[in-house]
């Protein structure tokens, strides 16, 4: 079995923003007319006009503007608003879908994910927390290694004082988070060299923002976590938006909530 939720927007007791009707949105704006995005997502005019009607009669804001003109004779366009609301769609998606994944962690048993829900988020000021399970626990004397199970097949490993391990109660199947800076996540194009310290993971840059100073990149992880690392602006020269990349993280930098 599988935990799964649909995700709406819901404006004046009202359906205003899903899925589809961003991706109507977003063929508007590829094709500069309703007609060619119905067509590209195989619906009647009549259907997509409805769906555009409904949401711009909902909208604080116009969110289509008609065009006169051209070689094509006009068309539709998004305004600044539409755009905006597309953007604010999709973060509020994105967190959903990790809401769900948490969910996930439980699989077919209610009981843990009772647990699970009982748990409070932790507030820090690290950018990376990971809802995990806690493979196994290799003492070493005073030091103890984890090796966290992330969602999707993705392992971490951590060490730990053995002491921590005993207070926090940690037990091989508990779960657990791993916290993770994003100035002790280094994000490159190539595989770093194997090391008993490091953690190396390999994924996808799905996000690249770059300020004056440095850039904060998100690499999606072959098994669907992320991890956001912030480097300088030198370092971040040969990284792109798509491109496979690999994180390297120390394993005494993964710090475990409980």
């Amino acid at each position: 079995m599988q935990i799964d939720g649909r995700f709406w927007l819901r404006k004046d007791g009202r359906n205003f923003l899903g899925n589809g009707r961003i991706e109507l949105l977003e063929k508007i704006a590829q094709t500069g007319s309703i007609h060619a995005a119905a067509k590209a997502m195989k619906m009647s005019y009549k259907a997509a006009w409805e769906r555009v009607n409904a949401m711009n009669d909902i909208a604080d804001r116009p969110i289509i503007e008609k065009t006169t003109g051209g070689r094509g004779g006009g068309g539709t366009v998004l305004t600044a608003h539409a755009y905006e609301l597309i953007a604010t769609y999709k973060r509020f998606a994105e967190l959903h879908r990790e809401f769900i994944n948490r969910f996930a962690e439980a699989g077919d048993d209610p009981e843990r994910l009772a647990r699970i829900l009982s748990r409070t988020f932790l507030t820090t000021s690290a950018r990376n927390q990971i809802a995990c399970s806690v493979g196994s626990i290799t003492p070493h004397g005073l030091r103890s290694e984890l090796r966290l199970q992330l969602p999707g097949g993705d392992t971490l490993y951590s060490v730990i004082t053995s002491t921590s391990v005993r207070n926090m109660g940690l037990e091989e199947g508990g779960d657990a988070y791993a916290i993770i800076k994003s100035s002790d996540v280094a994000i490159s194009v190539s595989a770093p060299e194997a090391s008993d310290d490091i953690n190396v993971l390999k994924g996808r840059i799905t996000s690249l923002q770059r300020s004056s100073e440095n850039a904060e990149i998100t690499l999606q992880l072959e098994g669907g976590s992320k991890l956001i690392g912030v480097t300088d602006l030198d370092a971040s020269d040969a990284l792109e938006t798509s491109m496979e990349a690999y994180a390297t993280v120390a394993k005494n930098h993964i710090i475990i909530g409980a």
